[in-house]
């Protein structure tokens, strides 16, 4: 793909940055949300006294609960929590109300646009709940046909590279976009060119052909956990059979223990076989997402680091001349919305319904959104190249 010759076109700028006093004024609505990537402890709750149940310690167990069930609230429990918060029977209120911190980036479109300054989009985008609704089988997350075809419109104008917690094999096989780039794994399996000084990590880069025949690199960090990773897939499968919904994902340089299809009651055991099993590796880390629970490789890589890799790998880091925008809807995108924050030139846009902290500047309610929102660049891109 031809960079130079489709991304030289003015951009949009990055609009002052909010104020600290703004983000603070309505921190007490937010829903428990946690910063993405952080350990997931197996006891949050420390003040709860010591019971013993069966002969088993079972503060751990009430402790996972907890996180699991903070991580995943269900539309009974957020009406509840922010209608509270807001004395109002309206959860529709608590939402516009958090829109005055995480304005839509469609209604601010125009206004983002009038920034523009001559930089250029590089666009960055998650996958399940971004791309794709949440399905009840994640092996049935497939954009739409809609979908597909503005994302391949978007690559045409964009530099564009998806940066999911899938394998990268995966989210391939979902998207199926020759044009685009790669990151799975939450960025431990990034597929980038060749021709782009990387020297920074050489040693973890080998040398591969991407669908069209090309040669390019894939940047592995984790490479010599897959043994390791391919383990505890095995244990994880034999010691869930028996937990009706519950399914294991192998992606690769992480695995996905999802249970957002089984019953409540049996949460708890869900996390218990899984703590029971990466307690043998202590060079695992375990974190949660939206209803899964994912152990990943001990190393400082995120999807942070992926998305600071790819613009450096794609001749994109000046923050003088370029726009990254990453939208995404999961804890796990959190570190990249906080490198486009703490970088001071770029965009990072959550996906929600309901609100919850994030480290975004703007929101999208849904995937159909975030459709709409790609379109309007695309319109944007045409009109200003006119």
């Amino acid at each position: 793909m031809d960079l130079k010759s489709n991304h030289s076109a003015p951009v949009l700028t990055d609009s002052a940055p909010r104020s600290k006093s703004r983000l603070r004024g309505f921190r007490g609505l937010m829903l428990p949300y946690s910063p993405s990537g952080a350990p997931f402890s197996p006891n949050p709750l420390r003040s709860i006294p010591r019971r013993k149940t069966g002969g088993r310690d079972d503060v751990r167990s009430c402790g996972w609960l907890d996180a699991m069930k903070s991580s995943s609230p269900t539309h009974k429990k957020f009406a509840k929590d922010i209608n509270h918060e807001l004395s109002s029977p309206d959860p529709e209120v608590a939402y516009r109300t958090w829109l005055l911190n995480y304005p839509s980036a469609l209604a601010s479109f125009e206004q983002i646009a009038n920034f523009a300054k001559g930089k250029r989009i590089a666009l960055f985008l998650d996958y399940d709940g971004t791309l794709s609704p949440i399905v009840e089988n994640p092996d049935n997350a497939f954009m739409s046909d809609d979908m597909r075809s503005i994302v391949k419109e978007v690559a045409k104008y964009f530099p564009t590279a998806i940066i999911s917690g899938r394998s990268r094999d995966k989210v391939y096989e979902f998207v199926g976009l020759t044009e685009l780039y790669y990151a799975g794994s939450h960025g431990m399996d990034i597929m980038c060119p060749v021709k782009q000084s990387v020297s920074d990590h050489d040693q973890n880069c080998i040398k591969s052909t991407d669908k069209q025949g090309n040669e390019v690199n894939l940047f592995q960090p984790a490479r010599e956990f897959l043994p390791m990773i391919d383990k505890v897939y095995s244990s994880l499968v034999r010691i869930t059979e028996d937990i009706k919904g519950a399914t294991v994902e192998n992606n690769k340089f992480c695995v996905s223990v999802h249970y957002r299809n089984v019953d409540q009651d049996n949460w708890k055991s869900v996390g218990e076989r899984v703590q029971d099993v990466i307690k043998k590796y202590p060079s695992l880390r375990l974190t949660q997402g939206r209803k899964v629970l994912e152990i990943r490789p001990a190393i400082n890589w995120d999807k942070g680091k992926a998305l600071e890799f790819l613009l450096k790998s794609l001749d994109l880091s000046n923050c003088d001349d370029v726009l990254p925008i990453y939208v995404g809807d999961d804890r796990t995108d959190e570190d990249a919305f906080k490198v486009l924050r703490e970088r001071n030139c770029g965009y990072g846009i959550f996906v929600s319904k309901s609100p919850k902290e994030s480290k975004a500047y703007y929101s999208l309610r849904d995937p159909a959104e975030v459709m709409e929102f790609l379109k309007s660049l695309v319109t944007w891109k045409k009109s200003n190249a006119l």
